[in-house]
Order: C-alpha cells, then sequence, then structure tokens
C-alpha cells in the first residue's frame, strides 16, 4: 500500500492555486466570446440567414436583386486584425447597412459572390456586375454589390434607383 501525506497547508494552497488558474481560464474565455458579437439573423426586417443556397437567394431578393443560380465563388476570408484604409473604407459601406466588421476582426469568414442579372443597365451580362456577402456561423455579417469592369463601382445591397444613383 502506498501513502501520501501531505501537510494540510500545502494542500490548501495547491487548490486554491488551481481554482485561481480555472477561473482565470474561464475569464479569458468570456472575455474573447464577448469581443466578437454573435451575428444578428434579423436587421431591420431583412433576414441575414444565409446556410442555405435557398436562403442565400432570399437574402438577395429582399433588396430586389435577381442572381444566378450559382455562385461565381465560394471562399474563406479572414477579416484582418488591424484595419488598412482600404478596410475602413468598406467597412463604412458595412456602416451604412447597419453592419459593423469591427465585431468580427481575426474572424474566418466564407464570402460568397454572385453574378447580379438585373442591375440597371447591365441587365443579363455575366460576370459584370457581383452580389458578394460576408457570412459567419450562417449569417451575413457584411458584403456589397460591386462592378468587376475597370473603374468600377461598389455600394451597398440597395438596389439603385433613379433616386438614389
Amino acid at each position: 500500500m502506498f501513502v501520501l501525506s501531505v501537510k494540510s497547508d500545502k494542500a490548501i494552497k495547491i487548490a486554491v492555486c488551481f481554482l485561481l488558474i480555472c477561473a482565470l481560464s474561464i475569464g479569458g474565455i468570456i472575455s474573447v466570446a464577448k469581443n466578437r458579437a454573435m451575428p444578428v439573423s434579423n436587421i431591420g426586417g431583412i433576414s441575414m440567414r444565409a446556410e442555405t443556397h435557398e436562403e442565400r437567394m432570399t437574402f438577395f431578393s429582399q433588396f430586389g436583386w435577381e442572381i444566378d443560380e450559382n455562385p461565381v465563388q465560394v471562399k474563406e476570408v479572414i477579416i484582418p486584425q488591424e484595419f488598412d484604409e482600404t478596410y475602413e473604407e468598406y467597412n463604412d459601406i458595412q456602416r451604412q447597412q447597419n453592419l459593423d466588421l469591427e465585431k468580427y476582426k481575426g474572424a474566418r469568414v466564407k464570402m460568397w459572390s454572385y453574378n447580379i442579372l438585373n442591375y440597371p443597365g447591365y441587365e443579363n451580362t455575366d460576370g459584370i456586375i457581383l452580389g458578394n456577402i460576408l457570412v459567419y456561423e450562417d449569417i451575413v455579417i457584411g458584403g456589397d454589390v460591386c462592378s468587376s469592369e475597370l473603374g468600377g463601382f461598389m455600394h451597398t445591397f440597395t438596389l439603385p434607383t433613379e433616386d438614389n444613383q
């Protein structure tokens, strides 16, 4: 038989150290979780869900866009920890549509790109006008509508009209 004898002072110190380490670990996990907000699945009556193809099509249709059946590209991107001037400008577009990529710095997200078929003046021109969405945990957290032409444009998801062009 093996017996281990430890003075009670030492056992208490070990237990306190163990509990302190556990508490600090849990605090760190909670701190990281608070910094990355959970995405919202509905903003101002717009469904932000994007888990399935149908949900992504529905997302675009809420703004009046008709998109091609198949995405042009699907890729994983990492939102940078530090925003340069270009990313700050891109995030300004996001803020205009009540989104903010600041909350997702360092996050891995999926970017889905679709041909937009009904852009005014570009109807049925494949590959020129794209709708891009950034998806985190199956929710749209950002994106844009852009032209792939030289000297093109980029703007919010809002469908241009004569009033807002």
